[in-house]
Order: C-alpha cells, then sequence, then structure tokens
C-alpha cells in the first residue's frame, strides 16, 4: 500500500533515492523495482533486517543497474554527505518526532538542488477523530505527538529552502478502520468490527476492485486519511539569486 504517487513523484532508473523512517519498506520496495539505487533508513534494527532481506529476495527482478542498502540512522543527524539523494521519501515520519524541525533540515540537506521529496504524514481531520477517541492512540511511547494541518506542513518544509509543488490526500477506506479500532481500544485486533474492516482492506490491497477504488478517490479528499506534500530544492544559482 503506496502513499506517494509516482506519476507525481516519478523515478528514473539510476537515481538515488532516500526512505527516510522506511520502517517496513513498503516505498523502498517500490523505488527498488523502479531501478532507483535505494536507501532505506530507518531506527530499529528489527524492520532493518526484514528489508534487507526483501532487498535480497527482490534483486533477480530489477532493472540493472538498481542497487539497495537498509541503513540504520538517525533522522536528526543523517549519516550522508550534503546533496546526496536525487529524491526523497518521508512517509509517516514526522508525526513521530518531537524536533521536526531538526528532521526538515537533514532532509533538505541531503536532498541535491533540483530534487524532489514527498513527505507524508496524518491528516488533520481524521487525525483529530482518532485523538479523541483514544488517549492511547497517541500517548504511548514512539505514537504520534503532533498533528499537522497541511498549510502548517508545506510552510514549515518551505522554511527549509523547499518549495511546493504538488500534494494529495490519500488511504480514505482506511480512516474509519483507525476510528473503529480508537474506539474499542488500539489493542483489541480481535473486536469483530475491527476484524471484519481490516479483511476487507486486506481484500482491496490483494484485488483492487475498481467499486473500492472508485470510492477511496471520491473520498480522498473529504476523509483521506494521509496528506501527501512534493517539494523541489531550487536548482543552486536560483537558491543564490
Amino acid at each position: 500500500m503506496l502513499t506517494v504517487d509516482f506519476a507525481q513523484f516519478p523515478v528514473t532508473e539510476g537515481e538515488r533515492v532516500l526512505d527516510m523512517g522506511c520502517g517496513g519498506g513498503r516505498h523502498a520496495f517500490a523505488l527498488y523495482k523502479a531501478g532507483a539505487r535505494v536507501v532505506a533508513l530507518d531506527r530499529d534494527a528489527g524492520e532493518l533486517k526484514d528489508v534487507a532481506g526483501m532487498f535480497a529476495a527482490l534483486a533477480p527482478e530489477v532493472p540493472q543497474g538498481a542497487d539497495a542498502a537498509a541503513v540504520r540512522g538517525d533522522a536528526y543527524g543523517l549519516p550522508f554527505a550534503d546533496a546526496t539523494f536525487d529524491k526523497i521519501i518521508a512517509a509517516e515520519v514526522l508525526e513521530h518526532l518531537p524536533e521536526d524541525d531538526r528532521a526538515m533540515a537533514e532532509l533538505a540537506r541531503v536532498l541535491k538542488p533540483g530534487g524532489l521529496i514527498a513527505v507524508t504524514v496524518p491528516r488533520w481531520g481524521p487525525e483529530k477523530v482518532c485523538w479523541a477517541l483514544s488517549e492511547e492512540y497517541h500517548s504511548n511511547e514512539g505514537g504520534h505527538v503532533r498533528i499537522y494541518k497541511a498549510d502548517q506542513l508545506r510552510a514549515r518544509l518551505t522554511r527549509q529552502g523547499l518549495e511546493p509543488v504538488g500534494g494529495h490526500h490519500a488511504h480514505a477506506l482506511h480512516a474509519p478502520y483507525w476510528w473503529l479500532k480508537c474506539a474499542v481500544g488500539v489493542h483489541k485486533g480481535d473486536h469483530p468490527l475491527v476484524t471484519a474492516y481490516h479483511r476487507m482492506l486486506v481484500w482491496d490491497m490483494m484485488r483492487a476492485p475498481w467499486p473500492t477504488r472508485l470510492a477511496e478517490r471520491l473520498l480522498n479528499p473529504l476523509i483521506g486519511k494521509s496528506v501527501v506534500v512534493y517539494l523541489r530544492k531550487p536548482e543552486l544559482a536560483r537558491a543564490a539569486a
């Protein structure tokens, strides 16, 4: 399940791309299969071990010249030189970071001039519902520490020298699932309503039937669970001017 739209975030074979806070690696795997030179970075060594294993499994299927590495690192001090990456994805990461400005500055630092970055966070409206329904949803260690409005997110990234070039909302069908989980208890995964809705989501992800795909496209502007913003780092000459 991808949050970033690769029509708005096109990846060219051979480009060096960072998936910062890769988690289970969903975007990193798509980038690798598209022929990119991928770095999947996370603090969780267990997640990275699984990501590295999947990279190895995918290796026979990727275009020639693609490569991938799983790297343990910190968003506040990315272990890369300035202007290392052609493109960067930071999906559902910033809402977990108390010092998100430091992470934003690091992302801007390691992006090449002219490079493109995609940042996704939970959308303000659906996230407010989750916070209202459940204290446990956001107060646990490593949980969400803030809720962004899209304009606020763009403005803060713009202050790092990045220029907004697009955006959208995603995963409308997932918003009611999280509302259900928050209403019955976020750790009660065996609740009948939660399990039934989860089965529907898995079926939708596996089969992608047109009725649910159409429903999500229509509902995304209203209740999309995630907001996605795309920004470009200005070229050096323009930035200097």
